[in-house]
């Protein structure tokens, strides 16, 4: 072989050693995120199988359900979308630390950012449970409270009752989660406000017989 071919073949081994020996070099660190990744996940599995678990002693679903407030499968689909919810925290928990080992610096910053999330999303899921809960109560509740009236009309106002609850909560998980605040609080704003017009409405026109009648009999026990 000659000497310029030798020359030229010194750049291409020296790319080959270095490759090589970056490799030997990261491998540790390679090897201990995996590892650390793994443990994440099969952590993870075991916090989601303890949430059910403990919601399955506590026996909400049956609670609900005997009580006549929620449908039980419907109280499952809640449960296990904060279960997968509480997974996926544990996982990314661990995901951070690992991604961090293998030099992954960006994609640090924006688990980081996924996980400061992650809380208004469970918190939203909690708040969504709540309303619906109370929605089914309120609907029992206004239900059998106009019972008197005919059973159409009174299903009306139930009714009416339950999706201004679910409109409310709606609204609240929507400012949780940080969907366009400004407008959510300016509908917010504009239903109260219509709410109140529409009871001042109801309640003057209502009452507008009975205030004269109490009027003139005040007037006459003046005049006494």
């Amino acid at each position: 072989m000659q000497k310029g071919d030798a020359n030229n073949m010194n750049p291409v081994i020296d790319v080959f050693a270095s490759f090589y020996k970056k490799t030997l070099l990261y491998l540790p660190n390679f090897f201990y995120g995996l590892l650390v990744l793994i443990l994440g996940l099969l952590l993870s599995s075991i916090v989601k199988q303890l949430f059910i678990s403990l919601v399955s002693f506590i026996k909400l679903s049956k609670l609900l359900k005997n009580a006549k407030i929620a449908n039980e499968k419907t109280i499952s689909v809640w449960i296990e979308v904060l279960a997968e919810l509480l997974r996926w925290v544990t996982v990314i928990l661990f995901l951070v630390p690992t991604v961090e080992v293998w030099g992954l610096s960006r994609m640090v910053t924006v688990l980081n950012s996924l996980l400061f999330y992650l809380p208004n999303v469970i918190v939203a899921v909690i708040v969504g449970l709540i309303g619906y809960i109370v929605a089914n109560l309120a609907y029992d509740i206004v239900l059998n409270s106009v019972n008197t009236l005919q059973k159409g009309f009174a299903k009306t106002i139930a009714a009416g009752a339950r999706s201004s609850i679910i409109v409310f909560t709606s609204l609240i998980i929507l400012n949780q989660l940080g969907v366009a605040q400004d407008l959510i609080r300016i509908l917010f704003t504009g239903i109260v406000f219509m709410l109140a017009l529409a009871g001042g409405l109801a309640f003057g026109l209502g009452g507008k017989e009975f205030a004269q009648t109490l009027l003139k009999n005040l007037l006459k026990e003046l005049k006494k």
